[in-house]
This record gives C-alpha cells, structure tokens and sequence, in this order.
C-alpha cells in the first residue's frame, strides 16, 4: 500500500543520520541492507509483539483484561513489559460502537516497550493533523471502512501519558490457543488505523 499522505520534509536530525549512515557506508563501517534489516526487525516483529501479546492475554484471560483496563502500566508489566516510554500506559478497548486512534500531535510519542519502533508515517505532520479532523479518511486510506454507526475517538498521545488500543477479537477464533492469537495481532490494529477481521487477516494493510 502507499503511504496514507503526503510524507513531511525529514527534520535536521534526520538528515543528519541519513548523511551520517552515507558516510559509514562509504567507509565500509555498517552494510545498509544489515541495517534496514534490523530496523525492520524492531519496527514490525519483536516490538509490536509484545503488544500483540497483552492484547491476546485480554482475549482468553477476563480477569486480566480487567486488569489491563483498570491500571495498563501494571497490567503489561505483569507480562515483562516496561520501561523508558511505557511507564504510563492506557489501554483503549475497541468495542463494536466504539473505535480508538491513537495520535501524538504535538511529535511522535509512542510505547515503545509494547509496540517498539514508530512507524515513519506515525511521526508525519500530515498523520498527526489529520488524526485529528479527519480520523475516518485516515483509516479510509489505510483501506479501513468504519460505519457511521460506530463512534471514532481520537487519543492524543503525550510525554506523560501512552495508550494502546485492544482491538476487537475477530470471530471465528475460538480455537485459537493464546500464542496463535498472538500472532494475529498487528501492529496497526494497536494504534487503530486498521482493524482484524475474517479471523484476524487487517482490514487495511501498513503503510
């Protein structure tokens, strides 16, 4: 998929790691294939697994979902997760009148522990604007369609305060075990720009 919006100009910092990853490369010092490989591995697989795995526990395990709603930060370290940017976490419940985005508006705070690296189009002016007046669009192009009967909140995120959304657990999974829900969890279902559906297959796919 491409990306939902225009992408912003890359800041300072940015392009001084770009020029600084040129540099190394052209020294022999780091491989760029080894590092895109790595940065993958944070962004789409052991980071948002963590997350994956709260939200799987909340499916099959009541008493911890409750848990989980009531006081998130303690919830997820019940699980091992904890640490810099997820020391203050709420959890959002997809319900089948509600739906949760996740935004950080003022720059790009995210829970790292439980969703590990943010995704580029995360940290966007135009995501994090849009977020805001135009949460429908934003899932539209995601490829998620959200019925007008279903109330769409938006959560801004801040330094103090991080949120993961639980979505709703697709049907046709009760014979799933807890590690197999797991892995239907995605990463953008947890900041709410895509939903599981068809027995966890994201309507809406990452950008």
């Amino acid at each position: 998929m491409t990306k939902p919006h225009n992408a912003a100009p890359e800041s300072e910092q940015a392009l001084r790691v770009r020029a600084l990853e040129s540099i190394l490369t052209e020294k022999g010092l780091i491989d760029p294939k080894a590092l895109d490989a790595l940065v993958d591995t944070y962004e789409h697989k052991i980071g948002p697994r963590n997350g994956a795995k709260v939200v799987a526990r909340a499916w099959v395990d009541p008493a911890y979902r409750q848990r989980l709603l009531s006081d998130a930060t303690a919830a997820i370290k019940e699980l091992g997760f904890s640490g810099l940017q997820g020391e203050d976490m709420v959890v959002l419940e997809n319900t089948p009148s509600v739906h949760n985005l996740v935004v950080c508006t003022l720059c790009s705070c995210y829970p790292w522990p439980t969703l590990g690296l943010p995704p580029v189009w995360y940290k966007s002016a135009a995501y994090r604007a849009r977020a805001v007046s135009d949460p429908r669009g934003v899932m539209a192009e995601f490829g998620t369609e959200v019925s007008e009967s279903v109330e769409v909140r938006t959560w801004d995120t801040t330094a103090e305060l991080r949120y993961l959304v639980l979505p709703e657990r697709p049907a046709g999974t009760d014979h799933l075990s807890e590690e197999q829900l797991a892995d239907l969890v995605t990463r953008d279902s947890m900041i709410g720009v895509t939903r599981l559906t068809h027995g966890g297959a994201p309507q809406g796919a990452s950008a």
